[in-house]
């Protein structure tokens, strides 16, 4: 089958609009609580009721990066990734972070639409508004996700 030859465009770069993203935000007493919030953000617009999940099946993962704003972004894009494979939903989240080194139990069960809802498909965690810091006693972990 031939190659349709495109008229007048050339191999070039080009920039786009875009404004449909979502940014999810984890705010706890520590690094690793501001971590499990966040992925409670992720999973929140993902299906319609958190709430709805039951927290009976257990996933271990691991994520590492270069510094804690980067280990975020690899934790959220873990988190979306389990999910995916799994088929799963989640919303309970033990995480240990030692250095940029990232270790969580991650407790769901499977996806069901009667039973969760679909929220809003996630596509990954970028590094737009991305950032973990402290701030009068409270962590704050912080991306924007693709939809």
């Amino acid at each position: 089958m031939g190659q349709k030859k495109m008229e007048g465009l050339k191999p070039r770069w080009q920039t786009f609009d875009h404004v449909a993203d979502i940014g999810i935000r984890g705010i706890g007493r520590s690094l690793e609580e501001a971590f499990e919030n966040g992925a409670k953000a992720l999973f929140a617009i993902m299906i319609e009721n958190l709430d709805s999940v039951s927290c009976k099946q257990k996933q271990y993962l691991e994520c590492s990066s270069y510094d804690l704003t980067g280990l975020f972004v690899a934790w959220i894009n873990t988190l979306i990734g389990l999910a995916d494979l799994k088929g799963m939903v989640f919303a309970c989240f033990n995480v240990e972070i030692k250095d940029t080194h990232l270790k969580a139990t991650v407790q769901g069960e499977k996806w069901s639409e009667k039973i969760h809802g679909r929220g809003i498909e996630v596509k990954g965690a970028t590094f737009t508004e991305a950032k973990v810091e402290e701030k009068e006693g409270l962590w704050i972990a912080q991306c924007v996700v693709d939809v």
